[in-house]
């Protein structure tokens, strides 16, 4: 683990405490997202930053699972959701940016449900040449991320809210992630959408061969 995300390792170790209450507001949207996001990923998959597990129960029963996350206190809440889930799943206590637990070439999907626009931006491009890493040839992803909106209500609100989710959650709406992808050399951008407004942005790609 990278010495920098020790703070960032300390504030999920207190907030998974009592995370899934405080991100309830959001997950009646996201459950609604879920579904959508994971049913049809097959074969190997990993997903970075599994925070308390709120994805698994929506993986295929084929999908064989590893789960990453920096926060150990993150990865116990984890582990009861796996009873709910279908198909296998194994966690490893790691930093995405430097995932020295996980294998190259072993990936069919690389998933990611906020958790670059939790990641400093002088940790993105390391994360993104670890996704390229462990992906195989041909390997996706899919990463679902919040960014500003140009809507000028919709920004008030969100600057109504940044102080309490970078303090909480460690989250920003202005990280460069899009940009560090485009500029990456082992990934691609196959396509963006919003899942919501011009703030949930979904990216999806592929390992370059």
């Amino acid at each position: 683990m990278r010495e920098e995300n020790l703070s960032l390792r300390t504030k999920y170790n207190i907030t998974a405490m009592f995370y899934d209450i405080l991100d309830y507001p959001w997950e009646r949207v996201y459950r609604t997202w879920r579904p959508q996001l994971l049913g049809d990923l097959r074969g190997r998959v990993l997903e970075a930053g599994v925070g308390t597990g709120r994805n698994f129960e929506h993986y295929h029963e084929s999908v064989h699972l590893t789960g990453v996350d920096l926060s150990d206190a993150m990865l116990r809440k984890a582990a009861k959701k796996t009873k709910k889930a279908d198909c296998k799943i194994e966690l490893l206590h790691d930093d995405a940016s430097v995932m020295h637990l996980v294998d190259s070439n072993q990936y069919d999907w690389i998933i990611a449900t906020f958790l670059c626009c939790v990641m400093p931006d002088e940790f993105q491009p390391m994360a993104l040449e670890q996704f390229g890493r462990v992906l195989k040839p041909g390997g996706r992803f899919r990463l679902l991320e919040m960014v500003y909106s140009k809507n000028k209500k919709i920004r008030r609100r969100q600057d109504f809210f940044a102080a309490f989710i970078e303090k909480v959650y460690g989250a920003r709406f202005d990280r460069k992630t899009f940009q560090f992808i485009e500029e990456s050399t082992e990934l691609k951008i196959t396509s963006k959408r919003f899942l919501k407004d011009d703030v949930y942005l979904l990216i999806e790609g592929a390992k370059k061969e």
